[in-house]
């Protein structure tokens, strides 16, 4: 299978490719800009990017069986802020930034937060939906120079580290990327494409 991935993201496409490529898969990251709704759920923005992708682009590939293309959206969910950022975390890190986060939790006790991911296959006629998720706490500085975004402070249960302290292989065994991902590796290895 040839797999596309639509993203600017290069920390995110190199988590991706990691899981991927080692099963044969074809993986070429591909930089399609497309409007980013705001809305309710991680859900419908994926699939509002992937129906506007399909819609508005003309790659050759596009209706080929043989090829699909992968879109996510991840935010993070922050129980004491009202599960703030959440759908809102892109936005909220270009303009609070980490060190904006870490102040609206300053003197917070209770730091639970969760990180979650839509992803969204796109074959010629049909989209598949695949989510993940990991619970852990907001740290209270950052911590790590590995990853990007939230990930130096994000520190996923059963760990004393946060993501930007782990390697791509072992945050991908934690993230919820990695786990939406292992749920469409699951998905394409019981199809015949």
């Amino acid at each position: 299978m040839n797999i596309h991935i639509v993203t600017s993201n290069q920390g995110k496409f190199r988590e991706m490719c990691c899981m991927v490529e080692p099963l044969g898969h074809s993986v070429v990251r591909e930089e399609i800009p497309y409007p980013e709704i705001q809305a309710d759920t991680l859900r419908e923005v994926v699939r509002f990017g992937a129906d506007w992708i399909r819609d508005h682009d003309d790659r050759p590939w596009m209706d080929d069986p043989g090829h699909g293309f992968i879109i996510d959206d991840s935010g993070i969910f922050i129980r004491a802020l009202k599960d703030f950022p959440g759908v809102y975390s892109k936005h909220a890190y270009f303009s609070i930034g980490k060190p904006g986060i870490l102040r609206l939790m300053d003197g917070v006790e209770h730091r639970e937060a969760i990180f979650r991911t839509a992803l969204l296959f796109s074959t010629p006629g049909e989209h598949s939906l695949f989510e993940g998720e990991s619970r852990g706490t907001i740290t209270t500085d950052e911590r790590g120079s590995l990853g990007f975004g939230y990930d130096p402070i994000f520190m996923p249960r059963g760990s004393h580290r946060t993501f930007a302290e782990m390697d791509v292989e072992e945050k991908n065994s934690f993230s919820h990327r990695g786990r939406a991902m292992q749920r469409f590796l699951d998905f394409l290895g019981g199809t015949e494409r």
